[in-house]
């Protein structure tokens, strides 16, 4: 990929508030505002920006359990089950991983009783062996900027 230093710039920019308008990121790092817009087209359509979206605060929106669910899965139907696991709303992250368990999976409740159906269907599901369910007590960090 051809991502140069204007480019990370840009991201940046961008990626701490996705709302800045191309003017104004223009006008910071002295850029036309044509040159801003077709970077921020061509890292889009390389798929290095994959949206833009505000950040909401789960909690204040009645999210008040974070769930770190860990699932050891017959080996060949890992896929399958990440790609079943990965349509409910309440997940927000999948990640196939090394180790005792083959996923892990973050989602966001906003009750002990939709995290108690969420854990019943994803054991009913073919091929899923075990799960570890642990409760997030606290917060302290969750942020998807990347550190460029």
């Amino acid at each position: 990929m051809d991502i140069d230093e204007i480019d990370i710039t840009i991201l940046k920019e961008i990626q701490e508030d996705s709302r800045t308008s191309y003017r104004d990121i223009a006008k910071r790092l002295g850029l036309s505002v044509g040159t801003v817009h077709n970077r921020v087209k061509k890292m889009t359509d390389l798929g290095v920006v994959k949206s833009f979206a505000a950040v909401l605060d789960p909690e204040k929106l009645g999210f008040e359990l974070t769930a770190i669910i860990l699932m050891q899965v017959e080996g060949g139907h890992i896929v399958d089950v990440e790609k079943t696991i990965s349509k409910s709303r309440s997940v927000i992250a999948v990640y196939d991983v090394t180790g005792d368990f083959d996923i892990i999976v973050i989602a966001k409740f906003r009750s002990r009783e939709e995290l108690n159906a969420f854990i019943k269907e994803t054991l009913k599901m073919p091929y899923v062996k075990r799960s570890v369910t642990s409760i997030a007590l606290n917060v302290v960090k969750e942020d998807v900027k990347l550190n460029l």
